[in-house]
């Protein structure tokens, strides 16, 4: 259920395929306009989260808290085939690429295709 009506039609869009929000720098579209204004920071280099530790800084709070993880050693994500652990879910997921096969990554030029970027 969602509280808000702006929450079910912003959802209904991943649906449609809508995406009426346009980044005036490179003509990008974006389903919300929250998800627009992370990616204008590409183009302004806004970053307002900065880490207490390393003054390192962030465009978004969740990436702060994840980067917080590499100065305290946190790796919550565990691999459910191997029990390596990972610090954020985006690299387990990456890892987990080992054992599906998954080769998300094709040369645009032949056949082949890679695991990794």
């Amino acid at each position: 259920a969602f509280s808000q009506r702006g929450n079910l039609k912003t959802h209904m869009r991943t649906h449609t395929g809508d995406k009426p929000y346009q980044c005036t720098q490179c003509n990008k579209t974006f389903s919300d306009n929250s998800a627009l204004k992370y990616h204008m920071t590409i183009h302004t280099g806004e970053r307002l989260y900065k880490c207490d530790q390393c003054g390192k800084a962030f465009p978004k709070s969740s990436s702060l808290k994840n980067h917080k993880k590499t100065h305290t050693g946190e790796k919550t994500h565990q691999c459910n085939q191997c029990n390596r652990t990972f610090s954020d879910n985006s690299a387990l997921k990456k890892h987990m690429r080992i054992h599906t096969g998954e080769r998300a990554y094709k040369c645009s030029h032949c056949i082949k295709a890679f695991t990794h970027k």
